[in-house]
């Protein structure tokens, strides 16, 4: 049976950072097409001749300027009306990083480039809207089961920024008691020498995230479970 197919291959990144307590979505202005002007998130087509992930990546950096540390597929975009110019498949990624690990730049046919308070999103081209949603839900699911997000934080931080990290994403209120005990048991987690000294409130110890450790026990499994206050 002959199939005639004139379909193309998109990716999507899902940009989160983490700055002053919120929570943060990279976002690109459009610079041609019928969404000139709109914002969407950083993406492009797919070369013939790269895998997925050498897309998104190549994609990120040539509209932003920044390269992820933490890179995931999220979903496959499809509806036969997302893309008004022709028909396009879409796979999204999430990603993570610290806003002040890069100097954003626009590139290429992004006019503009601008990072976002989550509560405050513009209107976004395409299905961009949906896609970051699903990416928001992944993320909230994720931290739930297995400790992430330490891409958005500094490379030592006190530890009341990890539950700060974690309230603002979830929305909700932690037991922190609970929460300090059970992240720091996993031992990815390593108290440092230096002092905190914040403008107000108590000096605290700085902690710092062990990557290899971290990477040792993902490979054997981790239970982690948040309670809430």
């Amino acid at each position: 049976m002959q199939i005639q197919q004139n379909i193309k291959v998109a990716v999507d990144a899902v940009v989160f950072g983490y700055n002053e307590n919120k929570l943060q979505v990279l976002l690109i202005q459009q610079k041609f097409g019928l969404e000139k002007d709109n914002w969407a998130l950083p993406g492009g087509f797919v070369k013939d001749d790269e895998t997925l992930d050498e897309a998104v990546v190549r994609e990120l950096k040539e509209e932003t300027s920044v390269k992820a540390n933490y890179l995931e597929q999220l979903y496959t975009f499809g509806k036969l009306d997302r893309d008004k110019r022709r028909r396009v498949v879409s796979i999204a990624y999430l990603a993570l990083l610290n806003t002040k690990d890069f100097t954003i730049r626009a590139d290429t046919d992004a006019k503009d480039v601008q990072w976002f308070d989550f509560d405050k999103i513009p209107a976004l081209a395409f299905d961009h809207k949906d896609i970051l949603m699903m990416a928001y839900k992944r993320l909230q699911a994720k931290i739930n089961y297995q400790p992430i997000g330490f891409e958005l934080l500094k490379n030592e931080f006190p530890f009341s920024a990890i539950e700060n990290l974690y309230q603002t994403i979830l929305n909700k209120k932690i037991d922190r008691r609970n929460f300090r005990k059970k992240l720091l048991s996993f031992g990815f987690i390593e108290e440092t020498e230096k002092i905190h000294k914040p403008s107000s409130g108590r000096p605290a110890k700085l902690f710092k995230f062990n990557q290899k450790k971290y990477n040792e026990l993902i490979k054997t499994g981790i239970h982690f479970e948040i309670k809430f206050a």
